[in-house]
């Protein structure tokens, strides 16, 4: 938008809504924990929403971000039937000195194994596609977090990726955005 404030001809453009509520994209996150807990050795006793952190002054400031992790985990655990105790936000990639979102993910689920739970799956809500922070962050770091605590039982639900549930709500979002240009 800063480039286009210096053009004298402006071009049409279009922004995309976040999609973190739409029923498409909750049921497709949900299918895939839903298989991930058919397969898991032992059913997870809380599912860990991971979300990629902020600074906490990006919410001070007003940004939705927050509200919106919160939201998809909402309607998620309204989607599988679960109760609070189930299912749970966190936030990872935290850097530099200043306070992020929290609970951090790399923390909490210590405290989860200190107090107990030995059996935890974790899910990153917000990564449409696997990549370093999800591999390396969750399924390495968390999970030896997790195991160094006294967790035993770690399952890494992978991000939709080319899934057939999340191509199809990709494919709703771009054609409603595309509807009145093609």
């Amino acid at each position: 938008f800063r480039s286009l404030i210096k053009q004298t001809w402006q071009p049409a453009a279009r922004t995309v809504s976040p999609y973190f509520d739409r029923p498409d994209y909750i049921n497709a996150l949900a299918t895939s924990i839903e298989k991930a807990y058919e397969t898991a050795e032992l059913r997870p006793e809380v599912l860990v929403c991971s979300y990629h952190g902020v600074p906490k002054r990006y919410l001070m400031q007003g940004d939705p971000y927050h509200c919106q992790c919160q939201k998809t985990t909402r309607l998620l655990k309204e989607r599988l039937g679960w109760d609070d105790t189930e299912i749970v936000t966190t936030f990872q990639s935290k850097f530099g000195p200043e306070e992020w979102l929290q609970p951090y993910t790399v923390e909490e689920v210590a405290r989860m194994a200190e107090k107990g739970q030995k059996n935890i799956a974790v899910c990153a809500p917000a990564f449409s596609a696997d990549c370093i922070e999800t591999l390396e962050e969750i399924n390495e770091e968390i999970k030896e977090s997790f195991e160094h605590a006294g967790g035993e039982h770690f399952t890494y639900i992978p991000c939709l990726n080319d899934s057939k549930e999340h191509i199809e709500t990709l494919s709703n979002v771009i054609s409603e955005n595309l509807q009145g240009w093609i």
